[in-house]
């Protein structure tokens, strides 16, 4: 059902003189807007639109024009640019040009400087530092060979034949020892390591750290490649770290050896625990990571004082993308601290219990030992091909945070001619055993200062930030704050719009639920009121709530 509401003005003759027809109501008529009750009504002025009028007043409209923006914004030279005046000019022409100008160099080199960012460039930074004192480090030490002759029985050549390249039908070619009393228990090759290695109490003749005397107790035993190794400081036996309050030799670990040359195996054949060397392996490191002297270890001889100079050196590394350091916990069921050869040992560990089904001696873990056959037959084979071949399997980041030592190795020849016959008769040995199988090794640092290794960020966010705020400023004169004009602006443009989108469906639909607002012309077509279309004459009785003579009368129809 529409509703039609409609204002019908009639002129009488008597219409009061000096009344303009350009001021009558009928050119300047008012219309009736009802409200959707239909009770009550508002006029509503000529020229008010009325698809969209409301009966409310009118919001204001805000300014969004580039003009007005650009006028009061930070943004240096766009109010020359966009101004109120739409007529071109050379002039707004030219700072159109130069603008445009600005900010294409200050988009270069935003672009240039995002670039070199996202290289993730480094620069590595040394320097050395001084301490009042510092932590010695843990020293491990391997005799080269790792069974003893006298310990062999007769049993244990048959059955570690294959490991060391002894056969049925050689001759032992040294005495045998007798059978161990193994109480019934089957062969363990974890027993036979520990019964045939040499003892620290047996190669050590003198030991000194920085004046003080030490002995066998404080080395720790340890299996590695070689067998029953020793670490000295290892941290680990309940005694405290040594600390070191002075470089230069006296000040560190005096060492004297004996190899043993005389308990060395002959060699029967050529398998990967046949030593061809005579002496000991020595690797210094950190209490945090265990031991991988087989690889990282250095010799020393016998017959000669070796002199070990040591700089501490602590090294710290990047992580991605910046580097290639690890930065997170080691996920390990042997260790607790991530390092490169705690790494290693893991990685090969798990490689040859699954492909062995079996771990060497100084490996981790509760897998069975290999036996002698599946020494020869997988286990060696296989972690040589992983050491000098399989690169891809065991690869093992270095830490983000390392401290490693510096070496320098010295040598002098002992015995002199002149203390040879002093330590025979000192240790009773002959001449030629004490030139044969006597080391000094002598272990200190250099000074009591250590060098950083650092690699730092060659250009971090700060510093491209501040370079974009500097080149916004240069060729925009613009700030972070005009960023934030700029958005605000769009905010309220996008907003405006949006909210009147949506206020003018609203109105459309507010119209089709109200009454059409009609003109007279409007009404006079509408077929329900023909008579309306011809002049008429209408008794003043008709409208009784007007007086019988007036100037107009109103009907609504």
């Amino acid at each position: 059902m529409v509703r039609i509401t409609c204002t019908i003005s009639f002129s009488t003759d008597e219409e009061p003189v000096g009344r303009s027809r350009q001021g009558s109501f009928d050119d300047h008529y008012k219309r009736v807007v009802w409200s959707r009750d239909g009770e009550h009504g508002k006029y509503q002025e000529e020229g008010d639109d009325p698809d969209t009028y409301d009966g409310t007043e009118e919001e204001e409209v805000p300014d969004i024009s580039l003009a007005t923006f650009f006028g009061g914004c930070s943004l240096h030279g766009a109010n020359h640019v966009f101004v109120e005046d739409k007529k071109f000019s050379i002039r707004r022409g030219l700072w159109a040009a130069v603008f445009l100008l600005a900010i294409a160099m200050f988009l270069m080199q935003v672009v240039d400087r995002v670039i070199y960012y996202l290289q993730y460039d480094y620069v590595t930074m040394l320097d050395e530092r001084n301490a009042k004192n510092m932590t010695f480090p843990a020293i491990t030490l391997c005799n080269y060979n790792s069974f003893r002759r006298s310990q062999l029985s007769y049993s244990d050549l048959l059955f570690m034949g294959p490991l060391l390249g002894y056969e049925d039908n050689m001759a032992p070619g040294i005495p045998l020892a007798p059978e161990p009393d193994r109480q019934g228990s089957r062969f363990s090759l974890a027993e036979f390591f520990n019964r045939t290695r040499h003892s620290m109490e047996d190669m050590l003749l003198e030991c000194n750290f920085a004046g003080k005397e030490c002995g066998p107790e404080h080395w720790r035993e340890i299996f590695t490649r070689y067998g029953k190794c020793y670490t000295f400081n290892s941290g680990q036996d309940g005694r405290p770290l040594l600390i070191t309050m002075k470089g230069g030799m006296g000040n560190g670990l005096e060492l004297m050896l004996d190899i043993q040359q005389d308990e060395y195996l002959p060699v029967w054949g050529e398998t990967d625990e046949t030593s061809f060397e005579a002496g000991i392996k020595v690797q210094i490191h950190t209490q945090d990571e265990p031991p991988f002297i087989d690889q990282l270890g250095f010799g020393v001889a016998p017959g000669f004082q070796t002199f070990v100079s040591c700089q501490e050196q602590r090294l710290t590394y990047l992580p991605p993308p910046w580097g290639d350091c690890k930065a997170t916990p080691m996920d390990s069921d042997f260790f607790s601290t991530y390092s490169i050869t705690a790494c290693r040992i893991d990685c090969e560990t798990r490689y040859l219990v699954e492909n062995c089904n079996c771990r060497m001696v100084h490996m981790p873990g509760d897998a069975p030992y290999c036996t002698p056959e599946q020494y020869k037959e997988c286990a060696d084979p296989a972690l040589d091909f992983l050491v000098e071949r399989d690169n891809g399997y065991c690869v093992c980041d270095t830490p983000c945070n390392l401290t490693r030592y510096g070496k320098e190795l010295s040598f002098v020849k002992i015995p002199s001619k002149a203390s040879a016959k002093y330590l025979a008769k000192k240790f009773n040995k002959t001449e030629q055993y004490i030139a044969e199988n006597i080391l000094v090794l002598d272990i200190f640092f250099e000074a009591l200062n250590y060098e950083t290794i650092e690699q730092k960020k060659a250009y971090e966010l700060a510093g491209l930030l501040g370079d974009i705020g500097g080149q916004m400023g240069l060729f925009i004169g613009a700030s972070i704050l005009t960023i934030l004009e700029l958005f605000d602006y769009l905010y309220e443009v996008i907003k405006y719009k949006l909210c009147h989108c949506a206020k003018k469906k609203h109105q459309r639909s507010n119209n089709n639920e109200r009454g059409a607002v009609l003109s007279l012309d409007d009404v006079k077509r509408h077929a329900p009121c023909e008579n309306l279309r011809t002049p008429s004459t209408y008794p003043a009785n008709m409208l009784p709530h007007h007086p019988g003579q007036g100037n107009f009368e109103d009907f609504t129809c």
